[in-house]
């Protein structure tokens, strides 16, 4: 028998009569840590990964001529009401719907809706 390429890897092969070297699979067992390393995974890891939190208040489409002729001053109209919910974008995905409020003299957000995932754009 000729000797297989594995067997200088240090594996111990054996060939089936089609001369194709076969070797039963080992695996690690697992010890439920969820790391090479042994360190316990958590959601914890992720809770300081830094987001980028969009509000949009609306959208519209403005030629380049227009948005040169803006000044201190002048009124963009947007493609929603007033007092219509605005969406709350995380990473440029939408997440939630909520509410413009004041707190303090500066604005927030109130979440009305949580978006589905299905529902995201």
């Amino acid at each position: 028998m000729t000797e297989s390429p594995l067997s200088n890897l240090g594996f111990e092969a054996e060939a089936d009569p089609a001369g194709v070297a076969v070797r039963p699979a080992h695996f690690e067992t697992l010890n439920g840590s969820g790391s090479a390393a042994g360190q316990t995974a958590s959601i914890d890891l992720l809770m300081d990964v830094p987001l980028r939190v969009t509000v949009e208040l609306g959208r519209t489409r403005m030629s380049v001529r227009q948005v040169l002729e803006l000044q201190s001053g002048s009124v963009v109209e947007l493609d929603r009401l007033a007092g219509e919910a605005v969406d709350v974008m995380v990473n440029d995905r939408l997440m939630a719907r909520g509410e413009v409020v004041v707190v303090d003299d500066k604005f927030g957000i109130r979440i009305t809706e949580i978006v589905a995932g299905n529902r995201r754009e």
